[in-house]
């Protein structure tokens, strides 16, 4: 269960497989498109419908990785079933694949929340290890077809927060009707010990998380471009 990942509370699933290799991720063990466990679609209506008055009238599922459009395409079905039970439905995003199946899945998503990563396209490869234009295009095509979404922006020191790409990205989204809100996410090491477990190197490891003061900064940069922003 969760309570940061969309309104209200929110049954939280996490998708194998991403095509990002973002440098701060707090689930690698979710990156490699083979791992995972299988789980029955049914499982998760189920236990969806089973928490369904947890949810109040705010709440639902949200889908979160890894990357959940990835699996777009075994999503489908699920996705109108949990409509037809009348749960809520989010999905977490990089917006990095924009295809026939994601395309239909965020039709039939009520909320998505969109991760930019970067603006600036040299540190948005820096962070991400890709381009950072397959998400402007989704977020696009979100606001073209009317899809409600909110975007969040990891604040990561010396990657993400300097001020003329803030400011960038401000000027590109401030005209955007659909977007309902703006979330900063502290940068944090939560995921850390999963990269010791793994073998692997974290390679933020000198970075240190965000002050009050840089998140009050940026807070109010961002709010000089947008309605709605919150500190999630």
């Amino acid at each position: 269960m969760g309570t940061f990942d969309g309104p209200g509370l929110r049954l939280v699933v996490f998708l194998q497989g991403c095509p990002f290799r973002c440098l701060y991720c707090a689930n690698p063990d979710t990156i490699d498109m083979s791992g995972g466990v299988p789980t029955r679609a049914s499982e998760i209506l189920d236990e969806a419908v089973s928490q369904r008055a947890f949810f109040g009238k705010r709440g639902g599922i949200t889908f979160s990785g890894g990357e959940p459009t990835v699996q777009a395409k075994a999503l489908l079905p699920l996705f109108r079933s949990l409509r037809d039970n009348g749960i809520h439905i989010c999905v977490d995003t990089n917006g990095s694949i924009l295809n026939e199946d994601t395309k239909a899945l965020f039709e039939l998503t009520d909320l998505v929340l969109l991760d930019v990563k970067q603006f600036n396209p040299e540190r948005h490869r820096l962070l991400t290890e890709r381009d950072n234009s397959p998400t402007l295009r989704t977020a696009r095509w979100l606001e073209e077809h009317g899809r409600s979404f909110w975007l969040r922006y990891v604040l990561v020191p010396g990657y993400s927060d300097f001020e003329e790409d803030i400011r960038a990205l401000g000027e590109h989204f401030r005209d955007y009707k659909q977007i309902g809100r703006v979330e900063i996410l502290p940068y944090h090491r939560l995921g850390v010990h999963k990269y010791e477990a793994m073998g692997l190197d974290y390679k933020l490891k000198e970075v240190v998380e965000n002050t009050p003061e840089q998140l009050d900064r940026a807070e109010r940069l961002f709010k000089e471009y947008f309605d709605t922003v919150v500190v999630n």
